[in-house]
């Protein structure tokens, strides 16, 4: 899969449960990254996108996902849309750096997801700031593209290839 891609490592969502799987990897030379808390793939099974470890026993289960996660041998671990006292608490104790997303200031690093930092959706979790509001520009841009294409302006001369 990596020659493949061309991809330098890949990133497993889960904690315990996948723990043996990332072992397995580690094992053979496969950089895994581990990603717990808010689990993107995971989310119908989760009951959605809402905030994770209210509860003292899911916050506990979470720390110890992350646990299991780095001793199996995560290069890193993505601490995704949990309570901060809980990001804190994994950044402590795992030896990886941590890279939080809706999690914590105190994680080793920062990710957001592109589409949402830019402004492209309308919708905006509340661990994102929005650093542009480029959906109104993309927006006018597919107006413009669809109006040219309808009047059939574009392509113009300038797009096309002419024999000489």
């Amino acid at each position: 899969l990596l020659k493949a891609t061309g991809a330098a490592a890949v990133k497993v969502e889960g904690g315990k449960v996948i723990a043996p799987t990332i072992e397995f990897l580690t094992s053979r030379g496969i950089p895994v990254m581990g990603h717990v808390g808010l689990t993107p793939q995971a989310v119908n099974i989760l009951g959605g996108y809402g905030v994770r470890g209210k509860s003292a026993a899911e916050a506990r289960s979470i720390v110890e996902d992350a646990e299991a996660v780095a001793k199996a041998g995560a290069f890193a671990l993505v601490i995704e849309g949990v309570l901060e006292p809980i990001a804190i608490e994994i950044t402590e104790k795992v030896p990886c750096p941590t890279i939080g997303i809706g999690a914590s200031a105190q994680c080793d690093g920062q990710v957001l997801v592109t589409e949402d930092m830019l402004g492209l959706f309308d919708r905006v979790p509340k661990f994102v700031k929005r650093f542009g509001a480029m959906d109104v520009q993309v927006e006018d841009a597919v107006k413009q593209y669809a109006e040219d294409v309808r009047s059939r302006t574009f392509p113009g001369a300038e797009q096309l290839y002419q024999p000489e």
